[in-house]
């Protein structure tokens, strides 16, 4: 009887392939730890998503308007394209995540690279709209459903592949945009990281979350 309430605790598809091989207590073992290392990896998203908006935003912070929608040649992404595009990403992807196909058939992806006539102000309004419905949907995962299938442009993944390839993805625009940044303010930058020939300046093991 005790092991039955053991696998009201599991991950089902978990608990039996363990169960099968190890027994139902080496199972319940071996599941708790799994289930750990679920929680930990859902923090870990959570953290480096709300990292890589940190840096974006202190980014975007430093730009004005012109700044903002200048772009490096007529074939290169503006700040403001860049902004658009992963905030057209986020709501697309991040809405109804668990239960729809991520491309959803309202996203117009093609009008996301084409200048708006939109202000800063407006723009980095739907920016923050964007990352709330990827945050509030992240928030409400559990680490039971990571393993839950999900689609996105009809491809299958689970919810563990999709969240790091948006991650990955995130990344690849966030450094777009600081680069940018740096680039138009010149040394009136402010640097988001170890300023050049710092290093020493900065103790071992004093890392907190920021970009060194």
């Amino acid at each position: 009887m005790a092991f039955h309430c053991y696998e009201l605790r599991f991950n089902v598809p978990l608990a039996s392939r363990l169960e099968a091989q190890f027994g139902a207590f080496r199972a319940f073992s071996l599941n708790n730890y799994f289930m750990d290392t679920a929680q930990h990896f859902l923090e870990t998203v959570r953290f480096e998503f709300q990292r890589n908006k940190q840096l974006a935003d202190k980014a975007l912070a430093q730009l004005n308007e012109e700044e903002f929608t200048k772009q490096l040649s007529p074939e290169s992404n503006s700040v403001q394209i860049i902004v658009q595009h992963l905030a057209g990403n986020m709501i697309s992807r991040w809405t109804d995540f668990l239960t729809t196909d991520g491309e959803k058939e309202w996203r117009n992806r093609d009008s996301e690279f084409e200048t708006q006539k939109l202000s800063k102000e407006e723009l980095l309004a739907q920016w923050e709209k964007a990352w709330k419905v990827l945050f509030d949907t992240l928030n409400a995962i559990t680490k039971e459903q990571l393993q839950q299938t999900i689609y996105i442009r009809k491809e299958p993944m689970t919810v563990t592949q999709a969240m790091l390839r948006q991650i990955s993805h995130y990344s690849y625009h966030v450094g777009q945009i600081v680069q940018l940044a740096k680039e138009w303010k010149g040394e009136n930058w402010q640097t988001l990281s170890i300023a050049k020939n710092k290093s020493g300046e900065h103790k071992v093991g004093s890392y907190k979350g920021e970009w060194k």
